[in-house]
């Protein structure tokens, strides 16, 4: 491959790579303490040892849950081949009692090359599994049932549980209960007789750590120097790669965008904005590409408004936050017209505007949602005495000043002031 086609060939393989959930949850697999570790000793043990099990994954959407186990699932079923059977249940499709059962009989059917009946009742699909998890056991075969969305299966009568964690008791059956969902207090939810057949093993899936965002990220951009992109190119990539890791102001752009979703999920589709805008040219990743994409994927409406403003109404906001500093509980239009005035008298600002053009300023912060009234009372005073308040935080308003491009120095320099 020619250097010149290297750089479109390093971009399909790293968007590859995000797109692909089990390569992203890889490199958390090496670590013995991972959940993928644990998980993977859990259903090996049940495999190897005969014995039934039963665990939940909890954390929230997009924490790797469905992702850490079907990385286990495909790894277990490349060691065990014929000791495996994967069922698998959603709670929002197969929440009805009779719905599950008749799902269940007809994987089973399906993994067996069995003859399905759509016509059999629940009684004969609830035998028909007792039955399979029967001959499985004889047979050293564990039977694993995937249950997603399992707070939704302990809701009503809960059959469907009990029945499978009821068959388990059995020294016969051979078989792995897997609960997988976002609501940390899913055990909570069991009734007793299906809490008393639970093993109470639990997976907590919780935001990444610094050192696993800085390990996931060389997985994921790193360039195999083995392969059929130039070599050259490859070490020179991740060279320069290594050198952004490093960046102190790259580590701030990533954390910045992990404080609004921490999700291994969120990350992914971060970082597959940020390669898109990689430069073809120079063929590398720089600390440009991810500012921008954070730029655009951290819409802040309120900063946009703002940039629509009048210079007027910037010095209606910047009175109001003024205020606020000084902890005026409680203030209307003509105190933010006495603050302004006195802004003016210190400054000999050549912004000066008569009362009722500010109060068609104010008024039209009031339409675009940058300030409220404090209360729904008060409908019968004038619009210049009910008590006001701002919509937008002191960062918000700083950082709207320094964008706008005809903003007064005098405003930024009262805001710089605060910080």
């Amino acid at each position: 491959m020619g250097r010149e086609n290297a750089p479109e060939e390093a971009l399909k393989l790293i968007r590859s790579r995000l797109c692909n959930p089990s390569f992203v949850f890889r490199a958390f697999s090496d670590s013995p303490e991972s959940n993928y570790s644990k998980l993977k000793f859990i259903i090996s043990s049940s495999v190897t040892e005969a014995c039934n099990n039963s665990i939940l994954l909890l954390g929230p959407r997009g924490s790797g849950k469905i992702a850490v186990l079907e990385l286990v699932l495909k790894d277990l079923l490349l060691e065990y081949a014929d000791m495996i059977s994967v069922i698998r249940l959603s709670g929002l499709l197969h929440r009805d009692d009779n719905c599950a059962f008749k799902e269940i009989a007809r994987q089973l059917c399906v993994e067996h090359q069995l003859i399905f009946s759509k016509m059999a009742s629940f009684d004969d699909n609830s035998q028909f599994m007792i039955a399979m998890l029967r001959e499985c056991g004889l047979a050293h075969k564990t039977i694993i049932f995937v249950l997603d969305e399992f707070d939704l299966f302990a809701q009503g009568k809960q059959r469907v549980l009990y029945s499978l964690l009821d068959a388990m008791q059995s020294i016969t059956s051979q078989a792995v209960v897997i609960g997988v969902s976002c609501r940390l207090d899913a055990d909570q939810l069991l009734e007793k007789r299906v809490r008393s057949r639970f093993s109470h093993r639990k997976l907590l899936f919780l935001p990444p750590s610094k050192g696993d965002i800085e390990r996931l990220l060389e997985h994921i951009f790193s360039l195999p120097i083995d392969s059929t992109l130039p070599h050259d190119y490859a070490v020179e990539f991740n060279a320069k790669l290594q050198i952004m890791l490093a960046d102190d102001k790259f580590k701030q752009t990533v954390n910045a965008h992990m404080n609004s979703d921490a999700s291994v999920n969120h990350l992914s589709r971060f970082l597959f904005r940020a390669v898109s805008y990689m430069d073809l040219g120079s063929g590398f990743l720089s600390l440009e590409n991810f500012k921008t994409a954070l730029s655009n994927i951290q819409r802040q409406p309120k900063l946009e408004c703002i940039k629509d403003c009048s210079v007027l109404e910037l010095y209606v906001l910047v009175c109001m936050r003024r205020l606020e500093v000084k902890e005026k509980n409680s203030y209307n239009f003509i105190t933010v017209m006495k603050e302004y005035k006195s802004i003016h008298d210190s400054f000999k600002t050549s912004d000066y505007y008569a009362q009722n053009v500010c109060l068609r300023a104010f008024e039209h912060l009031l339409h675009r949602e940058l300030i409220c009234f404090t209360d729904n009372r008060g409908y019968n005073q004038s619009v210049e005495f009910r008590p006001v308040k701002l919509l937008i935080s002191f960062h918000e308003l700083h950082q709207g000043l320094k964008s706008y491009r005809s903003c007064p120095g005098i405003l930024v320099k009262l805001m710089d002031h605060e910080v």
